[in-house]
């Protein structure tokens, strides 16, 4: 029995929606460690699309426990529209399948505000946020200033975070020439919703004890991708929080100890979403055939992708960050069509190669990718759930890029459905 954690290896939409689906019928528990509802996962399960932002994908599974966890900053009015959004589609949501860390961060209407004013302001130095206050509510989390779910069970100690939270906003609006945001009217929504939040809040860390002491499987859910992490991503193009494996004790109120796999979910070839470095991005007629066959646009947001060939020397570089144990590689039959397939080995910056990616953004900026060419299968690996049966060429893309990123492929992903999965490795034994 072991414990998994699920991260994305590259900018995020790595296909962790249907990952994270097939694993979750094997755990007991699925814990969100960080992130908001910037980040979404769809699922399809007997025909019916779910789309999922802040709620764990084992929600849709009856008898599992799902669990956001205290990294995680949480929009409460967002939360109660996606619980209502999911209980329309016939799945049950109580206090007793979902659970709310007590000590989660909560966004407030002033962080998405001061989101979409920072990013209207940056011009051409826009980071490419989604807009929903998520890093302003982490950076209220670290400056001590925040409102989480426990704040809501007090009205005084409600009223008294709201005044040291806006006397720090609003000073800031105030030099911005914006309107200041009112207190009284913020305290009344907030305690409007409080019963409808409060009733979900748990000490999570105390709940997880218990789930290892009832031998519990417990797949924990990151979200996003390790590229896009605060300390490890290409900075300043990143989210606000870390997405790194390890984040999952921290986010979630359990030791490393608790981690038994890491499990990267790795893209046959690279997307991103927003602005940033992306050395092997394809600005041309692949590309653009990358992000049509592959339907390449935000679960969230609805953004176009940005596509490219296989960064291997990026994926290398996240296994050895991230600590990740093997690799579900998914979309490998978006690449049916291709006449040749490319994947980036190393690196190139003014006439120097390198084999990492590197940490400075004019360092990143310059970087040119050296590519290995392959012939394309020019067949259909869809629905295909045998290794033995994939193409030839199939085969040799697959064993050389295992060999490139150091480590083993886990399961191949052959199409959106959760059947159409090669399974190599299974993480939970």
């Amino acid at each position: 029995m072991k414990n998994v954690v699920i991260v994305g290896s590259q900018w995020g939409d790595e296909g962790k929606g249907k990952i994270v689906d097939w694993l979750s019928s094997e755990a007991d528990v699925v814990i969100r460690f960080q992130g908001g509802h910037n980040a979404g996962h769809t699922l399809v399960i007997d025909g019916v699309t779910y789309k999922l932002r802040l709620l764990p994908s084992g929600i849709v599974r009856k008898n599992k426990i799902s669990v956001i966890g205290n990294g995680v900053v949480v929009d409460p009015w967002a939360l109660l529209d996606e619980i209502e959004e999911i209980k329309s589609k016939g799945v049950d949501v109580n206090e007793n399948n979902l659970i709310l860390s007590e000590s989660a961060t909560l966004i407030m209407p002033y962080h998405k505000e001061m989101d979409e004013i920072r990013e209207d302001e940056a011009g051409d130095s826009k980071i490419g946020t989604t807009r929903r206050g998520i890093g302003p509510a982490y950076e209220d989390k670290v400056g001590r200033r925040s409102i989480r779910v426990m704040d809501l069970a007090s009205e005084e100690n409600l009223d008294n975070r709201l005044t040291s939270a806006l006397s720090h906003h609003n000073a800031i609006r105030k030099g911005l020439d914006k309107p200041v945001c009112e207190k009284n009217q913020l305290k009344k929504n907030l305690l409007k919703i409080a019963p409808k939040i409060l009733k979900y809040s748990k000490q999570v860390w105390k709940k997880i004890d218990e789930f290892k002491s009832q031998k519990k499987k417990i797949l924990f859910e990151g979200a996003q991708g390790i590229f896009l992490d605060v300390d490890h991503g290409t900075y300043p193009f990143v989210t606000s929080s870390n997405t790194v494996a390890s984040s999952a004790a921290t986010g979630s109120g359990c030791g490393p100890n608790s981690i038994n796999y890491v499990l990267g979910i790795t893209k046959a070839y690279t997307t991103r979403v927003g602005e940033g470095p992306f050395p092997t991005e394809l600005t041309d007629e692949i590309g653009e055939h990358l992000g049509t066959v592959g339907k390449e646009f935000g679960t969230v947001t609805s953004r176009k992708r940005r596509c490219g060939w296989f960064d291997g020397v990026l994926v290398r570089q996240a296994i050895k960050i991230s600590g990740i144990d093997g690799i579900a590689l998914t979309k490998l039959d978006v690449l049916d069509k291709l006449e040749e397939i490319k994947m980036c080995i190393g690196y190139e910056i003014d006439g120097n190669k390198i084999d990492y990616f590197p940490a400075a953004l004019n360092k990143q900026l310059k970087v040119k990718p050296i590519y290995k060419t392959f012939k394309g299968w020019k067949s259909s690996t869809s629905e295909i759930k045998e290794f033995e049966n994939l193409p030839d060429n199939a085969k040799i893309y697959i064993k050389e890029l295992e060999d490139f990123i150091e480590a083993k492929i886990s399961s191949i992903s052959t199409s959106p459905e959760r059947k159409d999965t090669i399974l190599l490795i299974d993480p939970f034994n």
